[in-house]
C-alpha cells in the first residue's frame, strides 16, 4: 500500500518538504501493517535499500548475546527512522525489531530519497541528527555501564525517556508518555529485573511506578541529584 501525503508528512525527517515534493516521493513508498508482538526484522536479516520509518504504533529494538541474554537498545515511537544500515551500511539488520503494539512501517526507496535530498539537503541533516543522537546515547550507555552505579543509570534512563518521549502533568508529578516495564528498563541499562524492582522501591518518593509501565516523576530535583551522582544516601 502506497503512503499518503498526510502519512509522509508525519515522518520527522520530511518536515521541511513542500506538499509537491512529498507527492513526488509517493510512488516510491510502501506502508506495511504489523500486529503486536510480530517481528519486523531479525538481527542479521538482509535489508532492501530503503529508509525505514515508524508511521504509527511503537517498536522495540533488541540485541541478543551469545548467552541468550536480550538487551533492549531503544523503543521507537511514531515518526522515527530506524535500520540505518539499509541506507548507509552493509544492508544487514543490526538488531531485532518487534512491534510493541499494532504498528505501521513506512518505507521509501533509496534512489527516490537521494533525489529528495538533492532538492532539499535539510533532509540529510535531519537524518544525520537522528543517528548522531543515537550514537551519543550509545556512548553514554556504555560509559554508564562501566563507571556509574545502577541507581544512577536508572535515573539517567528515566530522564532520557522523559526528554525524548515527553511527559504529561498530573496532580502528583510529571507522567512519562512512554510506558516502560521493569523488564524494559532492566534490559536497557544492564541490570536484572529483580534489581530494577528493588531500586524503584528504594526511590519511591522520587519515582512512582504503576501497573502497565506508567512512571511518574514525583520529585525532579531529587531525580537530578541521583542522575548526577550527587545523592549519596541511596
Amino acid at each position: 500500500m502506497q503512503a499518503t501525503v498526510e502519512e509522509l508528512s508525519k515522518i520527522l525527517v520530511f518536515a521541511a518538504l513542500e506538499p509537491a515534493e512529498i507527492e513526488h516521493l509517493q510512488p516510491y513508498t510502501s506502508v506495511q501493517n504489523y500486529q503486536q508482538g510480530e517481528i519486523v526484522m531479525h538481527e542479521g536479516d538482509r535489508l532492501p535499500t530503503k529508509l525505514y520509518t515508524l508511521l504509527s504504533g511503537s517498536l522495540r529494538v533488541t540485541k541478543t548475546a551469545a548467552t541468550g541474554k536480550e538487551t533492549i537498545l531503544r523503543t521507537l515511537l511514531t515518526g522515527e527512522i530506524f535500520a540505518a544500515p539499509a541506507l548507509f551500511g552493509n544492508g544487514i539488520a543490526p538488531a531485532t525489531v518487534t512491534a510493541e503494539s499494532n504498528s505501521q512501517i513506512l518505507t521509501v526507496e533509496r534512489d527516490a530519497l537521494l533525489e529528495a535530498i538533492r532538492q532539499t539537503p535539510e533532509i540529510a541533516l535531519r537524518i544525520l541528527g537522528v543517528f548522531n543522537q543515537r550514537i551519543q546515547l550509545l556512548h553514554d550507555t556504555v560509559h554508564g555501564l562501566v563507571s556509574e552505579r545502577a541507581i544512577v543509570r536508572v535515573a539517567q534512563f528515566i530522564q532520557y525517556c522523559a526528554s525524548h518521549y515527553g511527559t504529561e502533568p498530573t496532580p502528583t508529578g510529571k507522567c512519562l508518555k512512554v510506558k516502560l516495564s521493569y523488564y524494559q528498563i532492566a534490559r536497557s541499562i544492564g541490570i536484572t529485573y529483580e534489581e530494577c524492582v528493588r531500586l524503584f522501591k528504594s526511590i519511591n518518593s522520587v519515582l512512582a511506578y504503576s501497573r502497565g509501565g506508567k512512571i511518574t516523576v514525583l520529585d525532579e530535583d531529587a531525580l537530578e541529584a541521583i542522575a548526577s551522582g550527587t545523592e549519596h544516601s541511596l
